[in-house]
């Protein structure tokens, strides 16, 4: 069986009927109400008119004139859809010229009405109040807006809202609401660009003065930077630094929401009036970080130049997301270029500072065995570098360290991030302070007695731990690398006492309290007086500047010397030797006389210059 198709019959064509003469004046008629309606609200508020009246002279968006506001902006909107119908269906009617005049007169006065709030509540439309949420501590004032007679419905619960809202923020919400309406009527009017021109105005000369207040300086360009000297341009630095952050987390993003809220019939509008109000400004902003870093690169600028990065780097996301259009996006390459070139800055400053090091031309010795100045640069210099750890991740992390062989082992032990063990970071600060202990290694060599030596990289040693203790080199470097360096300050301490004090121990007999002749008695007396003299004469003038270092060395000499001598003064100094008359002249210390000794030993103060008898310093008598 075949199957059966219908075929659809064409349909019929719709015809639109004539307007009928009855609809066209019914339109007229309308029209011609609208016109006359904006007519007597618009000629009331028009200050060039000869029949103007007082009010037209005052606010029309005060907030005693705010129903007058909201007929003035609905007769703007009546016009304009007269204006659209005439054109459309009598394009050569008096009634159009009419129209057009009114509206011209109409923008005129809310461009008036523009310009006007923003200069009147110019304080109330800083960006802290849109981007802040702390401008509680504006004063408080009271401004009604134009939306709140639009939105009567819900106002009990707009009353709830601002009851919580800080005053300042109330009269900004106020005054951004009255210029979106303003800016949305003259867009719709055909005004747009007389109004971008006010806004832009405006605006940008809010924001140059703004940056001007927080010391930016639009004229500092890259040459006038390379001719300052670096104790101004710090200052400058410094400046910049706050700068930079109000701008961006306060200054910029205010801008941005109330160019969205302004415009936010267009939200293209609103993106290039932002971006040309700021841009020019932002530009300056990022421009100087970039300069600063084409300057003459010495050590101590390293921390100003990392502070800069860190700033920048900080800042970057919001950078990135606030100026995200095309027509900013040199901004963005401006704060990415001043990324890099402070990156190759500070890589440049650490290979100088190396250099420095490994060139260190101090060919003198430190009196007494203290602290060398190559010490207490480098170790100070290290820890500040630790504080931006962070920063130098960044700038370090493909930049591998070149070393002429192997670390030692265990050169940094455990850390205590266990990611920190081969982070770029702690290598490179590790190996800046080797290069330093292999340096002083060297100044060591240059002492005449071997025990000084050993006490100059003690102390010197013993500083560069207490400065990792102190500062985040601890992290970095972790506890198994602290541990081993106290041991070989230790270790250094001990070569001191056996090198220094050998001569005094040689001078006792190995056992104390053997019986041995009294002319050997004599001569170990003699010897130990001699040594004791000599080496103590000597040290005098040497220093332990820290504290608990010093006190670890006189006990641990007390110890070591102390019990040997006490055996043999009171084995044949007190009690055999008593009635002996060469006693007074051989026997000089008490075992207490050494402890007052000791006691004086390390301070660098060299004031005795020799050894006192015993009986000026307290020790025995008869």
């Amino acid at each position: 069986m075949k199957a059966i198709f219908f075929k659809s019959s064409p349909s019929p064509t719709r015809m639109t009927p004539p307007a009928s003469p009855l609809h066209l004046t019914f339109s007229e008629s309308l029209m011609e109400g609208n016109i006359e309606a904006a007519e007597l609200i618009i000629t009331k508020w028009d200050s060039s008119s000869d029949n103007h009246s007082s009010s037209s002279n005052a606010s029309l968006f005060s907030d005693d004139n705010r129903e007058e506001a909201k007929q003035y902006l609905s007769s703007v909107k009546g016009l304009q859809k007269a204006m659209q119908y005439l054109v459309s269906h009598q394009a050569s009617s008096e009634m159009l010229v009419r129209a057009q005049a009114l509206m011209q007169t109409a923008m005129k006065r809310l461009e008036k009405e523009f310009y006007q709030i923003f200069k009147s509540f110019r304080f109330y439309l800083d960006p802290e109040s849109f981007s802040a949420p702390s401008s509680s501590s504006r004063p408080s004032a009271s401004r009604s807006s134009f939306s709140d007679l639009e939105e009567d419905e819900s106002e009990n619960e707009s009353r709830d809202e601002n009851d919580s809202i800080p005053g300042a923020q109330r009269v900004s919400s106020a005054a951004v609401e009255d210029l979106r309406a303003i800016a949305e009527a003259m867009i719709k009017a055909g005004y747009a660009k007389e109004c971008i021109k006010i806004y832009k105005i405006i605006r940008k000369s809010f924001v140059d003065e703004a940056l001007h207040g927080l010391g930016v300086d639009r004229t500092l360009n890259l040459q006038k930077v390379q001719k300052m000297d670096w104790e101004v341009l710090e200052v400058k630095i410094r400046n910049w630094l706050h700068a930079v952050k109000v701008a961006v987390k306060t200054l910029f993003p205010g801008e941005r929401i109330l160019s969205d809220q302004v415009f936010s019939i267009s939200p293209a509008m609103g993106e290039s009036c932002f971006a040309e109000i700021s841009k020019e400004g932002a530009l300056a902003l990022f421009e100087f970080p970039e300069n600063v870093a084409k300057c003459k690169k010495t050590p101590e600028k390293m921390f100003r130049f990392l502070d800069l990065y860190e700033a920048v780097s900080n800042l970057w996301p919001e950078v990135e997301s606030m100026f995200n259009s095309e027509s900013t996006s040199t901004l963005r390459s401006t704060a990415v270029n001043s990324l890099i070139k402070l990156g190759d800055a500070v890589r440049t400053m650490l290979t100088s500072f190396e250099t420095a090091i490994q060139k260190d031309p101090s060919k003198s010795t430190v009196p007494g065995g203290g602290i060398h100045p190559l010490t207490r640069y480098v170790m100070n210099y290290i820890s500040f570098l630790a504080d931006y750890t962070e920063v130098l991740s960044d700038i370090v992390a493909d930049w591998p360290l070149t070393i002429p062989s192997p670390l030692p082992e265990p050169f940094f032990g455990s850390p205590d991030n266990e990611e920190s063990i081969s982070s770029p970071v702690s290598v490179r600060l590790a190996w800046l302070i080797l290069l330093m202990l292999c340096k002083l290694d060297g100044k060591a060599a240059m002492y005449k007695d071997v025990s000084l030596s050993y006490l100059f990289l003690a102390n010197n040693l013993q500083y560069v731990v207490r400065k990792v203790r102190q500062s985040n080199l601890k992290i970095l470097l972790g506890d198994e690398w602290v541990t081993k360096h106290e041991l070989k300050v230790k270790q250094y301490c001990s070569n001191y006492e056996r090198m220094g004090w050998s001569k005094v121990l040689a001078s006792l007999p190995e056992n104390p309290t053997a019986e041995i002749p009294v002319d050997q008695v004599k001569d170990h007396f003699r010897n130990f007086n001699l040594a004791f003299e000599e080496t103590y004469t000597k040290q005098t003038s040497w220093v332990v500047p820290d504290p608990g270092l010093r006190d670890d060395i006189k006990i641990s000499l007390a110890r070591r010397i102390g019990p040997i001598y006490k055996e043999f003064y009171e084995t044949y100094g007190r009690m055999h030797l008593r009635k002996e008359m060469w006693v007074e002249s051989l026997v000089r210390y008490t075992p207490d006389d050494l402890g007052n000794y000791w006691s004086d030993l390390l301070n660098g103060s060299g004031s005795s210059g020799s050894v006192s008898s015993s009986s000026s310093r307290g020790g025995r008598s008869g």
